[in-house]
């Protein structure tokens, strides 16, 4: 019997990079049957920040029809996949704040078992994209979840300039390329893939 695992993509995009990213991600989970929730996490700065940027103004108008992420909405996935921008090689304030939020689901345990990715976005190659994932995971290993990184096990990861721990974008380059958003799909893919392997004998 097939089973559909439920995925939650949960994502702070400011300017709408990580937020593309989250889209092909959610693509690729639900063409390997998955049934997604493309969720985002409130929006924490000020309107003079915001206004400070036409893009960023523009991205919150754009996606405030948007979900944002709840507590029920973590205890109905079975996996998750958490996005964050990079702020100095560390998690947005805005997703650390959710995340800071799940102390009562942690020691319920709700959270632990389930599998888990994370990607992102940075301002260069080298602006954090990989510490900003790597911190995120730290939260992950606390949750007690099933770490589901890309790794080098398609070749979509080393053409998006191979970062093994989870798809990443260097938004000086302008929007995520095709071969960006392929590898973002392919990590969607991987983790239904995982999951429904693991609620083979039942949800987690």
């Amino acid at each position: 019997m097939t089973v559909s695992p439920r995925i939650a993509v949960v994502h702070y995009s400011s300017t709408g990079t990580v937020h593309r990213l989250a889209e092909a991600l959610a693509e690729g989970a639900e063409k390997e049957g998955a049934e997604v929730r493309l969720l985002r996490v409130a929006e924490l700065a000020p309107d003079e920040a915001i206004d400070s940027r036409p893009e960023w103004r523009a991205h919150v108008e754009a996606t405030r029809d948007l979900p944002v992420a709840s507590h029920d909405d973590l205890r109905w996935a079975d996996a998750y996949a958490l996005g964050t921008p990079t702020r100095f090689g560390n998690v947005s304030a805005q997703l650390k704040q959710f995340i800071d939020g799940t102390g009562g689901l942690w020691a319920e345990g709700v959270l632990a078992d389930k599998p888990a990715t994370a990607f992102g976005s940075a301002g260069n190659l080298h602006g954090g994209n990989e510490s900003t994932l790597l911190a995120l995971y730290n939260t992950l290993h606390h949750w007690g979840s099933l770490i589901v990184s890309p790794g080098f096990t398609d070749p979509a990861v080393s053409a998006a300039n191979g970062n093994p721990y989870g798809t990443t974008h260097a938004s000086f380059a302008g929007a995520p390329g095709e071969n960006i958003l392929e590898a973002a799909r392919y990590q969607g893919a991987r983790l239904a893939r995982i999951t429904a392997r693991l609620l083979a004998g039942g949800r987690v």
